[in-house]
């Protein structure tokens, strides 16, 4: 990363905005709950874009009975990076973010004498597949070797960052000297993306799975190819939570609540944040769905908190923060008491095994799933203008991705989907007679 990059990420953290309140905000009986959130980062709705369409909180909150009118002001931020700023002001009192912004916010929250903890999680994937590198369309770029020397967007600080850190590192490519790092964000570098000024651009949740599915990217990395979980999770202020430990567990009810709401809901949830983001619909469903790329659970997991500490090397040799005390930050009491006997059969809980799904049109509630991606290549050559999305996992990752922009290898009578160019070659050179085949021919085979 280039040392002003850092310090320009670095100065955004530390300078909080004006004019925002907190829990500590009016007099008297009535009590303002700030809340701040990432609206396009749907790996965060339980905690932000949905909890605040359904009014969970709210709900919660007038249930306390302690004689106090609760307002809720919610607070819609890009990236964690302000609200970190705005949460060692004073002027946030609970925020949600990527697990390398929460060490980054433990960090500043320590430095600035106002320490916060992570007290649940929103969303997760264990191989790392909430984070992705694209590039143009039309590019020649086939695998992460070829970006040595090229310009690669992201947002330093960022867990998408710290994907391509890792990325080129185990490439054999310095992250540092190998490549030209804009540090922008997400919509800049997407713009720069477009516009032909960046080679490739590595980020978060949902900007890839947008950009393909927009037809202006297509991947080059699977994050999931790291194997490190990565995630997304609640950390509040430490004196907030000390001082309206009910208000807290109001929260985590809450989105326990929303949580529950999008699992046994997944349609209509993907419809309601897409509607509150002016994201496709197909693209939340993409990540958010009932085989999505991302698993919600508000159960703070040993595997999450593990990675956590990894993560801490990668933003010490960008000179993002100096050592985190990771478990001093974790904080899960609050949540434990919040869910009360259901958080272990919640820490115990795995992701959803992989499948195959269809989104027909007009299906207001439910989707379609299939036990082998020709099933569903099956299912779709006989309803093409009847389908709405087509989804399909990896066959090494089990990364979820578009049916229609996955790269299809047909091993005999077998047909397999993967994200990335790079790794369907991979299982060709290893399987004799398979080969890359169109959609369009997938599709033929498969009828």
């Amino acid at each position: 990363m280039k040392p002003k990059a850092a310090v320009a990420t670095a100065a955004l953290l530390l300078f909080p905005l004006a004019g925002c309140g907190s829990a500590e905000a009016g007099s008297g009986s009535t009590v303002t709950v700030t809340v701040g959130y990432q609206s396009k980062t749907i790996n965060t709705v339980t905690a932000g874009t949905l909890l605040r369409s359904l009014g969970y909180f709210e709900k919660e909150l007038n249930a306390l009975g302690d004689g106090k009118t609760y307002k809720v002001d919610w607070q819609d931020y890009a990236t964690g990076a302000p609200i970190t700023a705005q949460m060692t002001a004073g002027k946030i009192d609970i925020g949600s973010m990527g697990d390398f912004p929460l060490l980054i916010n433990a960090a500043r929250g320590k430095q600035l004498n106002q320490p916060t903890h992570l007290v649940s999680i929103t969303g997760y994937n264990l191989r790392g597949g909430l984070n992705t590198i694209v590039t143009a369309p039309d590019s020649k770029l086939a695998s992460l070797q070829d970006l040595k020397g090229k310009k690669v967007s992201t947002s330093v600080g960022s867990a998408a960052d710290g994907t391509l850190v890792r990325a080129l590192q185990r490439a054999g490519i310095d992250p540092d000297k190998g490549i030209e790092k804009l540090n922008q964000q997400p919509a800049v570098g997407a713009s720069a993306l477009s516009a032909g000024s960046t080679d490739a651009l590595s980020q978060f949740v949902a900007w890839p799975g947008l950009l393909t599915y927009q037809g202006k990217a297509k991947v080059l990395y699977d994050g999931a190819q790291l194997n490190l979980a990565t995630f997304h999770g609640v950390t509040v202020r430490e004196k907030f939570a000390k001082e309206r430990p009910t208000v807290l567990e109001a929260f985590l009810k809450a989105q326990s609540e929303a949580t529950a709401y999008l699992n046994d809901h997944p349609v209509a949830a993907a419809e309601s944040v897409a509607k509150a983001t002016k994201l496709p619909a197909e693209v939340v469903y993409l990540y958010n769905g009932a085989h999505g790329i991302s698993t919600f659970d508000p159960a703070v997991k040993p595997q999450l908190v593990s990675a956590l500490k990894k993560d801490v090397s990668i933003l010490k040799e960008a000179k993002l923060t100096g050592d985190v005390d990771v478990d001093s930050f974790v904080d899960d009491q609050y949540v434990r008491k919040a869910l009360g006997s259901s958080y272990a059969r919640q820490l115990a809980a795995a992701p959803p095994p992989a499948a195959s799904e269809v989104w027909p049109k007009g299906a207001a509630t439910k989707t379609l799933a299939f036990k082998t991606p020709a099933e569903l290549l099956n299912y779709v050559a006989g309803h093409k203008d009847e389908v709405r999305a087509a989804y399909v996992p990896d066959a090494t990752t089990g990364t979820l991705w578009f049916a229609d922009k996955a790269v299809w290898v047909a091993d005999g009578t077998t047909l397999l989907p993967f994200v990335t160019p790079a790794t369907a070659q991979v299982y060709v050179a290893a399987h004799g007679g398979a080969r890359v085949v169109t959609y369009a021919d997938a599709l033929g085979r498969a009828s």
